[in-house]
């Protein structure tokens, strides 16, 4: 679940947040978003999907401030070991999620987790 503030504000239409990330060592990322279930960001789920995404975890709460969010996970299999992705899918896959999140207005940052958040 990303760390929210406040969802008074949004980063896109219908993103609150959103979070690039991946487990140690840091080949294969997830896209982590919290989400207004009320006004989904449709176009941005499709486009997900149709870069290869697949939604693995959502999770509606009310925030503190009593908004509603969907938490989701989406991740993308690779053709390495475990399904990981290569250092070449690495870099095409985070290209295109960094297209995919600016044309919306957003700059994506991605990160490595640390060992106690990856597997907490």
């Amino acid at each position: 679940m990303l760390f929210l503030k406040s969802t008074s504000v949004t980063k896109a239409p219908g993103i609150y947040e959103v979070d690039v990330a991946a487990k140690p060592p840091g080949k294969t990322f997830g896209v982590f978003m919290a989400t207004d279930p009320d006004n989904p960001p449709r176009a941005v789920l499709t486009a997900l999907a149709e870069l290869g995404f697949e939604n693995t975890y959502q999770q509606p709460y009310v925030h503190k401030d009593k908004g509603k969010v969907l938490d989701m996970h989406f991740q993308k299999n690779g053709t390495d070991l475990f399904n990981g992705w290569k250092t070449e899918e690495c870099a095409v896959n985070l290209a295109a999620i960094d297209t995919l999140f600016g044309n919306v207005g957003i700059k994506i940052t991605p990160r490595v987790m640390s060992l106690a958040e990856a597997y907490a």
